[in-house]
């Protein structure tokens, strides 16, 4: 099986290094000092304490991979629509592409059955790039738990979990995701194929959407939000509405929403994804994690007043600090 890799930073690459020990043929696709690694040295994976390297290809053109069985996409989604052209030469007539990151992804209502079906959300795919250049036809869903880094270039090192559980929009359990997940599954993945991953979608997005910029406002860590009164109400209130506009979608929970915190809690001293982009000075996730929730509500006529003060005041932050692409 040929898979592409394209972002491939911790998590993309700690998925080609898995998948390249399955035996696939696996092309990477990064940029910079950690490309020019990778093709020097191969890509360096730390997991459980000890170091491999795996000589996988790695370039920077499309073009030079050539088309593929299976692309997973790992950058962030607001990253996404500005390469979605330079995807095609990855793509012949049934290659399937992975959408393995965080948020509401944009395909979300593709070939779902009611008054939103084949939607676009606009907070995630603005001008419809993703939809015109990808195609829905083309999506497997993926709901990414694990957790890695990138202590330099070309070296990735594995924190936590193994889990990317993989669904098909229609919830059908096909063959090219079943051949993906096995392929997954023979290098060391957890890699479930589940009939509806919008639930599960919504399960992490649920503690995404509060805890992470409420982290980035406060500088708290996970434990600090949920042991501080305030801090935890004001989750709690997002999170209170969130689940309003799924259910309004048809989403069943399968924990209450006082669990869901108490699972954040349970993490620990952990900085979310977004804390660490502000600190960083990279671009923060605040549209596919939030903007697109506040869009559904609008969509579904659910009032979100918490959601939407939060998100005012993270914008803000984010323009200001350099880190909100607009």
């Amino acid at each position: 099986m040929k898979i592409c890799i394209y972002g491939a930073g911790a998590i993309g690459g700690y998925m080609g290094a898995a998948l390249h020990r399955a035996g696939c043929d696996v092309t990477l696709i990064a940029r910079g000092p950690h490309k020019e690694a990778i093709q020097a040295h191969g890509l360096r994976l730390i997991e459980n304490g000890e170091e491999a390297v795996y000589p996988v290809r790695c370039v920077e053109n499309p073009e030079e991979a050539g088309p593929q069985d299976s692309v997973i996409i790992t950058l962030k989604a607001h990253s996404v629509p500005a390469v979605a052209e330079r995807l095609k030469p990855l793509f012949h007539d049934q290659t399937s592409v992975v959408t393995a990151m965080n948020g509401l992804p944009w395909w979300y209502f593709y070939e779902l059955e009611g008054e939103y079906k084949d939607r676009t959300i606009k907070a995630v795919d603005p001008r419809g790039e993703q939809w015109s250049a990808i195609t829905p036809e083309r999506v497997i869903g993926c709901v990414v738990y694990c957790a890695c880094d990138v202590p330099e270039p070309g070296l990735i090192r594995h924190l936590s979990s193994n889990r990317f559980t993989l669904g098909e929009p229609s919830g059908e359990k096909s063959g090219r995701a079943v051949a993906l997940a096995e392929a997954m599954k023979k290098g060391g993945l957890k890699a479930p194929v589940r009939p509806r991953i919008r639930e599960e979608i919504w399960i992490k997005l649920w503690g995404n959407l509060a805890f992470n910029p409420i982290s980035a406002l406060t500088g708290l860590t996970l434990v600090d939000i949920c042991e501080d009164p305030v801090q935890r109400r004001r989750a709690r209130a997002m999170m209170v509405e969130a689940q309003a506009i799924a259910e309004k979608l048809g989403i069943t929970f399968p924990i209450d929403v006082d669990k869901r915190i108490d699972g954040a809690h349970g993490v620990g001293a952990h900085k979310t994804s977004m804390l660490q982009d502000l600190e960083a000075g990279r671009p923060m996730e605040i549209d596919a994690l939030v903007t697109a929730v506040q869009e559904l509500g609008q969509m579904t006529g659910v009032n979100t007043p918490n959601i939407d003060k939060t998100l005012a005041e993270v914008q803000e932050l984010g323009r200001t600090s350099g880190c909100y692409p607009t």
